[in-house]
């Protein structure tokens, strides 16, 4: 085992490695309840969706296992890998919300969805090997790129705001804060609650706590009961359903014609061009979020090669896209290096063995999923806000000074959550961006990648479609 992870010759031993794993795991353990809940976005009551929850709870921790296993076994790094955050509510508000706004079939809108993150993983891989995707990670400006990751902060945490009505409608403003003065307890208490769990969240990270949100997501729901005078209602009767459901509608999903159709008519994604940049969208928050999070982990591990660059990035990228086209099998959104594996590196993680031991733990969730139910969103509320936090730390690197940079991370930062779209972010980012550079006198061949997008983007604007 030493020689085949190459402990020692890592400066690493076993036992350190088995506590980075167990470390890594219980900071992104949260996970396994957030992102059933953001890709259903807390639709309950409507017809399907529970199956879907049901479904995507297992093919969530499968396809962690799965992707994590590769970093354990293929590139024997101490990275791990699960649904990624911000894009699971991408997901949801693509091919899910307009199915509910519509009174659709809201399975088939998620079944779909799994089509694109497929086809999605599929270009990342075929990038990933050919060597595109470092040319397409260096054509794209550097604000851009500081702006995506942060922007997707902001809108999780927005969408975080909004679940438990701590961001209200308001027929003038649009948007207001709760409103607590004559109001009843029962009617606040999810907004009162969950802002308590953030601080909770929050004040358990400052002090360095292994696993903070999971455990602010714990207590939260203890709070939540005893503040509500209710009882969970723990039916282990149900605990066989979920494998019914994701046997049913998720892992069945990318292999059957009607999901390929739904996909592509029009009738339930739009037409081509939306089904095309969905592609593109998914394909390149995935491939910038893992290059950032391989980056500041690998250099918090320093494993950093000569040139500055994680050891084995393309093995790394390999596992990454290959995860992504797993979930997308199993019925989950595109699966990315988290980078809350940064805590396992930091508790001394050097090795596969580090991701091994994470994706055991993984697997002992499966038969976890009655547990999980009880869990209120004014518990996972506090998770999305902090992950948001954290998300957001990225934008202090844009250069504020040059107005060729600030400008386009701006408008890609704030566009996420006031137009309720990733996507749009990009585009508008992007455009802004090439008519700064272009009429300043600054284009240069490197601009071309992101004048296409743009491009794109102002036929999807004007026209709706190419």
């Amino acid at each position: 085992m030493d020689k085949f992870f190459k402990i020692s010759e890592r400066g690493s031993n076993v036992k350190t490695e088995i506590i980075a794993g167990l470390t890594t795991f219980f900071a992104m353990a949260y996970i396994i309840v957030v992102n059933p809940n953001q890709i259903v976005g807390f639709s309950f009551g409507i017809p399907g969706i529970s199956t879907i929850w049901n479904a995507v709870y297992i093919a969530s921790i499968i396809a962690a296992v799965i992707g994590t296993l590769l970093y354990a076994f293929y590139a024997k790094m101490p990275f791990a890998q699960a649904c990624g955050m911000g894009l699971n509510s991408f997901f949801f508000t693509s091919f899910v919300l307009p199915q509910v706004i519509s009174g659709g079939d809201v399975v088939k809108g998620y079944q779909a969805g799994l089509v694109i993150i497929l086809i999605s993983g599929f270009v990342f891989l075929l990038l990933s090997i050919t060597g595109a995707r470092s040319y397409i990670a260096k054509a794209m400006p550097d604000c851009i790129k500081k702006a995506i990751p942060a922007g997707i902060g902001l809108f999780i945490a927005f969408i975080g705001f909004q679940n438990v009505g701590i961001i209200q409608n308001n027929e003038y403003t649009l948007v207001q804060f709760v409103k607590i003065n004559g109001a009843k307890w029962a009617e606040i208490a999810p907004a009162i609650i969950a802002l308590l769990g953030f601080i909770i969240i929050s004040i358990l990270s400052k002090l360095k706590v292994k696993g903070a949100v999971l455990l602010g997501i714990i207590s939260t729901t203890v709070i939540y009961y005893l503040a509500t005078w209710q009882m969970p209602n723990l039916d282990l009767s149900s605990m066989t359903q979920p494998f019914k459901d994701f046997a049913d509608i998720g892992i069945t999903a990318v292999f059957t014609g009607e999901s390929w159709k739904n996909a592509f008519s029009g009738e339930m994604i739009g037409s081509i061009f939306s089904v095309i940049m969905l592609i593109v969208t998914f394909c390149l928050v995935d491939m910038f979020d893992t290059i950032g999070t391989l980056y500041g982990a690998a250099s918090e591990a320093d494993m950093l090669d000569e040139n500055g660059d994680p050891i084995d990035i393309n093995k790394s990228m390999a596992c990454d896209s290959i995860a992504t086209v797993s979930g997308a099998v199993c019925g989950t959104s595109t699966v990315t290096t988290f980078v809350e594996c940064a805590s396992g590196v930091a508790a001394g993680g050097r090795t596969g063995l580090t991701s091994l031991v994470t994706s055991i733990c993984f697997a002992l969730c499966l038969f976890l999923s009655p547990i999980a139910s009880i869990i209120p969103k004014a518990a996972t509320a506090p998770a999305l806000i902090f992950v948001g936090v954290l998300m957001l730390k990225n934008f202090s690197k844009v250069n504020m000074e040059n107005i060729r940079s600030a400008v386009p991370a701006f408008l890609t930062l704030a566009m996420m959550p006031l137009t309720y779209s990733i996507a749009n972010g990009i585009g508008i980012g992007s455009i802004s961006y090439v008519l700064i550079t272009l009429f300043t006198g600054k284009f240069k061949k490197r601009d071309i990648a992101v004048t296409v997008i743009a491009l794109l983007f102002v036929g999807k604007f004007l026209f709706g479609a190419l």
